[in-house]
């Protein structure tokens, strides 16, 4: 099993349950004979915590995750002794039994916070990095929901969605075309535009990806 549940889920009524989290890594926090790890994905945040007194070897191996690594955590829910208010799972964290590493990662070129530390130049960059923020991936998904709820409702008018690719002759930019043979005209062929400036008044096609 990948997860049983998500980052931002838990709750008193989970603790003494054994559950499993994915997700990158958001911080660590080292204490002396302690280690916490606070686990991010779509839907929030999780602390992980590690203790020497119970399992040695995997303090160490929280010790070297980075930030933006991707983990898997295997452990109990257990109630926290400081409760962070600020956080939705902040009345719960999981002791962990199992940790694997899924994805190593370069440190990230500003952090992956609301109020980063990266200019708008370098967050353009990097844009796989910035979606990450939660703002920018609110502005995404509530795009998506209001893309979702103009579609339905035009679907119980009768409207049909259709999306097709435009095919328009090769216009002078620096990147590749994507080359279509013409069936008709012999030896001839279409291009797909490489710039969605090309048909600002047409529209966009919508692109969708799972966070």
């Amino acid at each position: 099993m990948f997860r049983s549940h998500t980052c931002g889920e838990l709750r008193l009524d989970h603790v003494g349950q054994t559950v499993t989290l994915a997700g990158w890594v958001q911080r660590r926090r080292d204490f002396g004979g302690m280690s916490f790890v606070d686990l991010r994905d779509r839907y929030g945040i999780t602390q992980l915590s590690f203790n020497e007194l119970v399992d040695a070897d995997r303090l160490a191996e929280a010790r070297k995750l980075q930030r933006e690594f991707v983990v898997q955590a295997v452990g109990i829910v257990v109630e926290r002794e400081n409760k962070n208010p600020n956080l939705a799972t902040g009345d719960v964290e999981i002791k962990v039994q199992q940790l694997t590493v899924l994805n190593a990662a370069a440190t990230p070129p500003f952090t992956i916070e609301d109020e980063t530390d990266g200019g708008e130049e370098l967050r353009m960059k990097y844009r796989y990095l910035d979606i990450r923020r939660a703002p920018v991936r609110n502005n995404l998904l509530l795009r998506h929901r209001i893309n979702r709820s103009v579609r339905s409702y035009l679907d119980t008018l009768g409207f049909v969605d259709v999306e097709t690719p435009f095919l328009i002759k090769s216009t002078p930019e620096g990147a590749r075309d994507f080359v279509v043979p013409s069936r008709l005209n012999q030896n001839q062929f279409y291009a797909l535009p490489q710039s969605p400036q090309t048909f600002q008044e047409v529209g966009s096609t919508i692109r969708t990806r799972r966070i």
